[in-house]
């Protein structure tokens, strides 16, 4: 994606700077650039004009004018890919492991709190600058949609929502009461079905539109997949705080539905990952942190099914359901559970170390995909403490506390390092908004 400057009467169009990377944990070919308006935009976007009047003033290589543009509210609009909600991954699970730590206390408890209102508030800003993305600029969505790689990053959004709603549970239903449990229950009915939506169709437009190559595949198929998975481990936890049992059923019964739809397809993708990375080698240096992404899946699919369990033998016997044969249904699945959740969370430690191998073996560039270390990594801790729970064992609690304190602190290297790169302007990347702005250029040469 390189661009050019059209004679001194288009320098406004340009983009400057132009840089081609891999995109990190997205497995994709973004444009590291200072973006401009696009030709035509002056009536909808107010900074065309305010850099054509500085451009009057300075001359374009202007290293003030640069950092300007750099600094424009404009150039993050277009640049705001889903995978800006990564970042509310990550600090929403360092707050669900904060508050659920077993060796914990009243001041983990409120930097717990800390964790999530900083969460919340990123959460609605990244919502909104998203909101404005494909409101300003009309058909960039179906365009981000098309892309090969871009609409994979969708899946974080319910994830980062239901981080969202877990703390709600956590936090705000025990301090406010039955409004909360209200507010946790439709906000988790409305992530349910967003996230079922994403984990069918994202796959399908990217098989049917694109000749995808296994040389190529990266381990974001996960992220849309993964998404109803953990929306059924969310489930399970606004189920357990619901006080109609009948409304717990309903809860409970959809989030088996939604972890039976999606822990196999999240299956068959490890398996062609896997398979990926055995005729292939590793992923690039750019995208290596990727290789975490398989452990979030399996670390919350345990977690998930494990939650599941503890819900329905409570709630099973309560509304009868699968009783008549005097069989203990909920039981069952409550021991079924955890020994598949056990068996998941095993598996997720093979990946975690397929994972550290590769990164050990490669440097490789900070970006925004960093943040693939902090959610997997957490989810696994997450499981990790909740088989701990179960069993008790000493061994799991100490375990769950250790990988959620590296989680914790990973967390606050990549934070800083996300600052560092928003204030030079470098983690800015939209090869979606690339592609949108070729095709309005050659639709207004053909028109």
């Amino acid at each position: 994606m390189v661009s050019s400057a059209g004679g001194a009467s288009s320098a406004v169009d340009a983009i400057d700077a132009t840089t081609v990377l891999r995109h990190g944990a997205e497995g994709i070919v973004a444009s590291s650039t200072t973006l401009s308006p696009p030709r035509g935009d002056d009536a909808t976007d107010p900074a065309a004009k305010v850099l054509e009047n500085e451009m009057v003033k300075e001359d374009v290589s202007s290293p003030a004018l640069q950092m300007k543009r750099g600094r424009n509210i404009w150039i993050v609009v277009r640049a705001f890919t889903p995978a800006w909600f990564t970042i509310n991954m990550g600090t929403g699970i360092v707050s669900i492991l904060l508050h659920n730590l077993p060796y914990n206390g009243a001041w983990l408890y409120w930097i717990s709190v800390i964790f999530f209102v900083l969460n919340l508030a990123l959460f609605v800003l990244f919502t909104c600058i998203s909101a404005l993305r494909y409101f300003v600029y009309p058909g960039l969505f179906m365009t981000m949609i098309r892309h090969p790689a871009v609409p994979l990053l969708l899946g974080a959004f319910p994830i980062a929502l239901c981080t969202v709603i877990e703390m709600i549970v956590l936090v705000c239903v025990p301090a406010w009461g039955e409004w909360a449990v209200t507010l946790a229950w439709t906000l988790w009915w409305i992530d349910a079905a967003i996230s079922i939506v994403i984990s069918y169709f994202i796959p399908f437009v990217i098989m049917h539109i694109h000749d995808v190559k296994l040389a190529t595949l990266s381990a974001t198929w996960l992220l849309p997949v993964a998404a109803a998975i953990v929306a059924s481990a969310i489930g399970a936890v606004v189920a357990g705080v619901l006080e109609n049992e009948q409304h717990a059923l309903w809860t409970l019964v959809t989030s088996y539905f939604l972890w039976g739809t999606a822990m196999p397809l999240s299956l068959t993708c490890l398996v062609i990952f896997f398979q990926r990375l055995s005729m292939h080698s590793l992923p690039p240096p750019e995208a290596i942190v990727s290789m975490f992404l398989p452990v979030a899946p399996l670390g919350q699919g345990g977690f998930a099914i494990i939650q599941l369990g503890k819900v329905a033998a409570e709630v099973f016997p309560k509304t009868g359901t699968l009783g008549k044969m005097g069989t203990h249904s909920g039981e069952i699945l409550y021991v079924v559970g955890w020994i598949v959740g056990f068996i998941m969370w095993a598996n997720g430690l093979a990946w975690i170390f397929f994972a550290l191998a590769s990164i050990s073996r490669r440097r490789f560039p900070f970006n925004i995909g960093w943040w693939g270390f902090t959610f997997p990594l957490g989810v696994w801790a997450g499981a990790t403490i909740a088989i701990g729970q179960e069993m008790p064992s000493r061994f799991f609690n100490v375990l769950g506390t250790i990988a959620s304190v590296i989680v914790t602190l990973l967390w606050i290297v990549i934070a800083i390092g996300t600052i560092r790169k928003i204030m030079d302007g470098k983690i800015f990347v939209a090869p979606d908004f690339e592609q949108w702005k070729k095709k309005r250029s050659e639709a207004s040469e053909t028109a």
